[in-house]
């Protein structure tokens, strides 16, 4: 019965990383803007944030790419893991865009 169970973890785990695979694969195409830098730290999958917290769950940092202090932090929580890597995906570009609309109206002063 324990092996059952071990066996079990290794099987969510490898499909976790498939999803998170995925969802950069997506982001990738999707996210295509040359306002915006994405960094990512999901370990085991992409890493490419030189700030990357390893012990923490995954997550995407948005930053505009003229003010690099302006960023947002995209946690993929577990809420998130639950769903498709195709909504996972829509759900990380839609905060993205929010982000740009954001960034935008504060350098218009608005």
């Amino acid at each position: 019965m324990i092996s059952y169970i071990i066996l079990g973890e290794i099987i969510m785990e490898k499909a976790l990383k498939e999803k998170l695979e995925a969802i950069v694969e997506h982001l990738d195409v999707l996210m295509v803007d040359p306002d915006i830098d994405i960094e990512y730290c999901i370990p085991e999958v992409a890493t490419t944030s030189s700030a990357c917290d390893i012990h923490g769950g995954p997550y995407i940092i948005v930053k505009h790419s003229e003010n690099k202090y302006i960023e947002k932090k995209i946690i993929l929580s577990d809420r998130y893991l639950k769903k498709t890597a195709d909504e996972i995906a829509n759900l990380v570009t839609f905060s993205i865009e929010q982000f740009k609309l954001q960034v935008d109206a504060s350098q218009m002063g608005a």
